[in-house]
């Protein structure tokens, strides 16, 4: 893909896709946002406008459809698992080409899933670390002072993660390639599950989380740590609470916002996710299997 314009299509145009799709809109690249009729009409008139303290304030035009229907250099996959299954619908196999496809969803399950749909060699899943919501249709805020993307791909060809990674990187997120992409998963899902499952079980942002519960968290830290290490990631439980310990008191988790709007909670995709994980390497999860089991019951 080299340094050239890229033609990109983001499935999911919130918080993650839409931001994405602004910066590379002002890049260059050409991007064609897939949502439904309502949104894509919305940002085929008005574009997208990005409110961010590290990228400036800014609108961009997007073309917008309900359907891929054409060959792109890649597709940015950023809906969440709870609606992961409606979404591809938009993205038929028999249009994707050659196409790269970029999950940034949460948990560690999905990329066999996308691997069944579409040819192993052109999933490459990505984990982004950023604070981004959308507050209408093509309205993006995003409240964090950073913009970080761990590219990876057991399948897929150096090369074309490296181009891709380089136009990102270039548009301003910080994107690297990592040779691992299993602990390249584990790596956000050992800091996510903590965070997403405790935050969202006592219903309090992290600063009151990492206080009130502060048992509970070195507790679910430890477990998540012990299953991520079983399965080939990172194993770093107290560089994982120092950065909880380093967080803006009033950060919630994305599960946490999910739950106050009512929407469906990604309980499986994270907490059973890493249940599963667990069982199948014997490693014991006391308080994670207690937390997933109360929100599944109240949720």
């Amino acid at each position: 893909m080299g340094k050239k314009n890229l033609t990109v299509a983001v499935l999911g145009p919130g918080g993650i896709g839409g931001l994405l799709a602004a910066l590379l809109s002002r890049a260059g690249h050409r991007v064609i946002c897939l949502a439904g009729e309502a949104t894509a009409e919305t940002l085929r008139t008005q574009g997208i406008r990005v409110r961010s303290g590290r990228f400036g304030d800014f609108t961009v035009p997007v073309e917008a459809d309900g359907e891929l229907r054409e060959p792109v250099d890649a597709v940015l996959v950023a809906v969440k698992h709870t609606t992961l299954d409606a979404a591809l619908t938009r993205v038929p196999p028999k249009a994707l080409g050659d196409a790269l496809v970029v999950p940034f969803l949460n948990g560690v399950e999905h990329p066999a899933y996308l691997r069944d749909r579409y040819p192993a060699d052109q999933v490459a899943p990505a984990v982004i670390r950023v604070e981004s919501t959308r507050v209408a249709p093509g309205v993006i805020e995003h409240g964090s002072p950073f913009a970080e993307i761990d590219m990876a791909g057991d399948t897929v060809p150096r090369g074309r993660l490296e181009a891709l990674a380089e136009a990102l990187s270039d548009a301003g997120p910080v994107a690297r390639v990592l040779d691992d992409e299993a602990a390249a998963l584990w790596a956000k899902m050992a800091f996510l599950a903590p965070f997403a499952l405790l935050t969202t079980r006592y219903g309090v942002p992290i600063g009151e989380a990492r206080t009130a519960y502060r048992d509970e968290l070195t507790a679910l830290v430890a477990e998540a740590a012990a299953v991520s290490g079983a399965c080939g990631g990172p194993a770093d439980p107290a560089g994982a609470l120092a950065r909880y310990d380093a967080f803006p008191a009033r950060s919630k988790s994305s599960m946490l916002r999910d739950a106050e709007a009512g929407r469906p909670l990604e309980l499986d995709a994270i907490g059973g996710a890493l249940l599963r994980a667990a069982e199948r390497h014997g490693v014991a999860v006391p308080v994670t299997s207690r937390l997933v089991a109360e929100l599944g019951a109240s949720s």
